[in-house]
């Protein structure tokens, strides 16, 4: 049965919602650029003071990157979150963070207490991290919000970890690691290595399928902050055939795919 999920309350009021977003490669960038017309729209509804946002890669800017990401010649060897930050930063006059390095310890999420972590990473062992972390019994981090993708065609899902701040409970949305526990399985092979020219790269994704799931992402978002709730939390992109898939919210569904996983 669908339902609707609303979202906890308290969470839009008098206070900033802090996003922390991990992975500045061609998804991740693709968010942090949507994100400062996020923070804008909150603020003309009066739902709350914007967002505050903090972006974690320890990557730097290769040549292949300039291909579908949104880097320069002159960014080769700097670190991408923080070309990226700053980039923000000058153009809106926010006071975004920059971290450059990777998320290995579960320290750095509980110590920097997001709200909302939107993950762009494309590894099983990234994802698993972010899983532990958020999973842990300290965390008070509300969602989790996972986009991923292949050669022609990706995902988005909308969680609410199991911790501090997620009780069990049938509403509560389940993460991605949750419904397709693949995903985050380092016992599984990991997908070949980033291209190393352009040609390979543009061989390997069709352009615009980050820029296509990141936007879809943030409209999601949009809606639940503006509106307070929810029917879906996620969808499917297929390039290919130009389908996109709501994923609604319907714990018998979830029940259904977490019995075919097993």
């Amino acid at each position: 049965m669908r339902i609707e999920h609303n979202i906890p309350a308290g969470f839009l009021e008098n206070r900033r919602v802090h996003v922390l977003v991990v992975g500045a490669g061609g998804t991740g960038s693709a968010v942090a650029m949507g994100l400062p017309y996020l923070d804008q729209a909150m603020r003309a509804w009066g739902r709350s003071h914007g967002i505050e946002v903090a972006m974690m890669d320890a990557d730097v800017v290769s040549e292949t990157n300039c291909v579908r990401q949104p880097f320069s010649l002159s960014d080769i060897g700097l670190n991408k979150a923080t070309v990226l930050i700053n980039r923000i930063n000058l153009f809106w006059g926010t006071q975004w963070k920059a971290l450059p390095f990777h998320l290995d310890k579960r320290a750095r999420i509980n110590d920097l207490h997001p709200d909302i972590v939107i993950g762009c990473v494309d590894s099983r062992a990234a994802r698993a991290a972010i899983d532990e972390a958020l999973r842990g019994s300290l965390n008070r981090t509300t969602y989790w919000l996972d986009l991923g993708n292949n050669a022609a065609s990706g995902q988005y899902i909308l969680g609410q970890p199991l911790n501090d701040r997620n009780h069990r409970k049938a509403k509560r949305l389940r993460t991605v690691s949750e419904l397709y526990p693949e995903i985050s399985d380092v016992k599984q092979a990991e997908d070949p290595l980033p291209s190393c020219s352009a040609i390979e790269a543009l061989d390997r994704q069709e352009p615009f399928i980050n820029q296509t799931l990141a936007m879809s992402a943030l409209a999601m978002l949009s809606r639940l902050f503006r509106h307070g709730k929810l029917k879906h939390h996620g969808a499917f992109f297929n390039a290919v055939t130009g389908h996109m898939s709501a994923l609604p919210i319907d714990p018998e569904l979830w029940r259904r795919t977490l019995k075919l996983k097993r």
